[in-house]
């Protein structure tokens, strides 16, 4: 109903009920009769006392109600705390009534021709009564009326429209009081609530919102079959993953979906509401825990600085961006190849950050002439560098485009922010980089020890930071498993027992600034990455988080490893360990010491191979560089040594 019709008829309706609650009160007062007898005669309290009372009472109430906000407030979703406000507005309006009644009852005897206030001790003590009878029935009167509005709403007109699913709430605390009230008046989907799940074992058989606790979580498969659950809402804020794991395990093949609901904190603080009710995610089953920054270190290192990010529109550079910009540097430069990618990073960081100055580029790293004009021009105090070729099957048959890019676009990136004379770089590297058995690997691991021979021999800080896969990011493993399911299958894994490690894209970019600001120039920080998952559980837990059976819905096919790829990765080399550093999510390598000259050398032999031939020699001179590149079946015999006498320098 518009506004303009609405409040006139709200109105009319608190003035119904007002002259109720006050006939009740007379009614009450006088044991529904209507004349009073007594022994000098008999008069009619509705015509003689109701009328001229509710004269009074009427536009009082409804100017208290107007002030005290009652026309305003929701009926259809009204409260306890808007039952409360009616209690208050009421209070106000009898007092104000009965103050009134007080002030002009001398002035009534002209007017009525009698006292209101008969001397008769019965009459009087009857008299006196309406008022207290009078609040309480307008209490009563008008909570019930908002109160049968909103029963009709969330349990009259749902029942009358479609087919209802059948939900299973997991949580009989507040988040689940919340998400079942939720569901009862929510309009655009339908729901019925079968029960609740909680193991304190005082909640068992008790009931909410008339909706019986069933029993324990372990129950929750015999359940879920017993009421034909279609859909499971997880109302636990922050349940730890392995309690979510548990649960999906438990219903693998019974085609139940599965949703989670924001923290009761954030719902108190108005961060989000209870209906963005969301799926649960194959992030919400990893166990990945937040992380805690310290935010002074990292604000020191940016806060007021030119910062640069190359690979800006990609997955961890654009998260890195988002990250950069929350600690207000003087200047964000954006580099990147991929104009689309620049668009659109840049337009949502300038909706974003208004007042942050953004300035955008569309550069290749390998084109040293752009990238020095950029860095001239700009004057970073601060480099992430984040462009990469990353698909390791793809750079398998690309191998002189991954030494490119990896290797020469690092090369570039490094002499411009030497050139510059620019305090820090940061080097975003892979796990895979460790006894690397892909040429991505193996030139993400030339890049780092290319970085850290340059340490020593400039002003400015090189720091490297390794992790594993990142969840979510473009061409992995999520990705492509949500795009098959949606295509109806099947999902295709390499191998059984492939394992790998993950963390989320926000986890990484977080991390990365944080070791950033730890390093001081040539450590190699590695990311906790917690326990290895295998892809083909992965599979599994992702058909059953969309509400489809492995194996039956959706089927699970392997297609064999590909060129380049392990079984598992691995954390750490021959000859190397890590160290804790006062940051608990990072760790430092203590890496092996090498020739930085006998390096320098040989990454210039192997940019001539990728200008000009590539092929086997080009891997044979990566082999001849990283001696624990073991290629699979590539067919090559073991190099000779690596002479340096007839190489050239790289002149940084």
């Amino acid at each position: 109903m518009p506004t303009h019709y609405r409040t006139p008829a709200i109105v009319a309706v608190h003035a119904v009920l007002v002259t109720l609650a006050l006939l009740a009160a007379f009614l009450l007062a006088y044991n529904f009769a209507w004349i009073i007898r007594r022994a000098d005669g008999s008069y009619s309290w509705f015509t003689d006392l109701f009328l001229p009372l509710l004269v009074l009472a009427l536009p009082l109430k409804l100017l208290v109600f107007a002030w005290t906000g009652q026309y305003r407030s929701s009926w259809r979703y009204v409260s306890l705390r808007d039952l409360f406000d009616v209690i208050s507005a009421s209070l106000v309006a009898s007092f104000a009534f009965l103050l009134s009644y007080f002030i002009l009852e001398n002035g009534w005897d002209s007017l009525f021709g009698h006292r209101l206030i008969d001397d008769a001790p019965l009459v009087r003590l009857r008299q006196s009564s309406v008022f207290l009878l009078d609040w309480s029935a307008t209490i009563v009167f008008v909570c019930a009326a908002k109160v049968v509005v909103r029963f009709y709403y969330e349990d009259i007109q749902p029942s009358r429209e479609g087919e209802l699913t059948r939900v299973l709430i997991v949580g009989a605390g507040d988040a689940g009081e919340a998400v079942a009230r939720e569901l009862r008046r929510t309009k655009r989907q339908r729901y019925h609530c079968v029960g609740f799940l909680d193991d304190h074992v005082a909640q068992l058989g008790g009931r909410i919102h008339n909706v019986e606790i069933l029993g324990r979580t372990d129950r929750i498969r015999e359940l879920c079959g017993q009421h034909d659950v279609e859909e499971v809402m997880i109302a636990i804020p922050h349940a730890p993953a392995k309690a979510i794991r548990r649960l999906v395990e438990q219903c693998e093949g019974m085609g139940v979906r599965f949703r989670t609901i924001p923290a009761v904190a954030d719902l108190i603080e108005g961060h989000v509401q209870v209906s963005q009710i969301r799926d649960v995610d194959i992030t919400d089953l990893l166990g990945r825990e937040p992380v805690e920054l310290d935010q002074e270190r990292i604000g020191e290192q940016l806060r007021g600085r030119r910062v640069v990010v190359t690979g800006a529109g990609g997955s961890i550079g654009s998260e890195m961006c988002r990250q950069i910009a929350a600690f207000s540097p003087r200047r964000l430069m954006l580099v990147e190849q991929a104009e689309n990618s620049l668009f659109e990073i840049d337009r949502e960081l300038r909706a974003r950050y208004p007042s942050l100055d953004i300035a955008p580029f569309v550069a290749d790293i390998v084109d040293r002439p752009r990238l020095l004009e950029i860095f001239r021009e700009q004057r970073p105090s601060v480099v992430f560098h984040a462009a990469a070729h990353k698909h390791v099957p793809l750079m398998e048959i690309n191998p002189t485009e991954a030494v490119k890019n990896n290797v020469l676009g690092t090369v570039c990136v490094a002499e411009c922010a030497i050139a510059v004379e620019a305090d820090k770089m940061v080097m975003i590297s892979t796990d895979k980089a460790v006894n690397p058995t892909s040429v991505m690997g193996c030139s993400k691991r030339v890049a780092e020890m290319y970085v850290q021979c340059l340490t020593a021999r400039h002003s400015t800080q090189f720091v490297t930071v390794r992790f594993g896969n990142v969840l979510g990011s473009s061409g992995s493993v999520v990705p492509i498993f949500r795009e098959q399911i949606a295509r109806g299958g099947p999902l295709t894994v390499t191998h059984p027992d492939m394992k790998r490690y993950f963390m989320t894209i926000p986890e990484a970019a977080q991390l990365v600034l944080q070791a950033g600001a730890m390093g001081k120039g040539g450590e190699i920080y590695l990311l906790h990455m917690g326990e290895p998952v295998r892809i083909v559980d992965l599979a599994r837990d992702m058909i059953t988080l969309s509400g489809l059976r492995p194996g039956v819905d959706v089927d699970i096919v392997f297609s064999g490893v590909r060129p380049g790829e392990k079984l598992f990765e691995e954390l750490s080399a021959d000859g190397e360990h890590v160290c804790p550093t006062s940051h608990p999510k990072i760790g430092i390598w203590k890496h092996r010491e090498q020739d930085g000259e006998s390096v320098l050398l040989g990454i210039q032999r192997l940019m001539d191979l990728a200008a000009t031939e590539g092929g086997k020699q080009l891997i044979l001179e990566l082999r001849r560089l990283v001696p624990e590149y073991s290629p699979e079946g590539a067919g090559i015999d073991d190099p000779p040594e690596l002479s340096v006498t007839n190489m050239a320098s790289t002149g940084v």
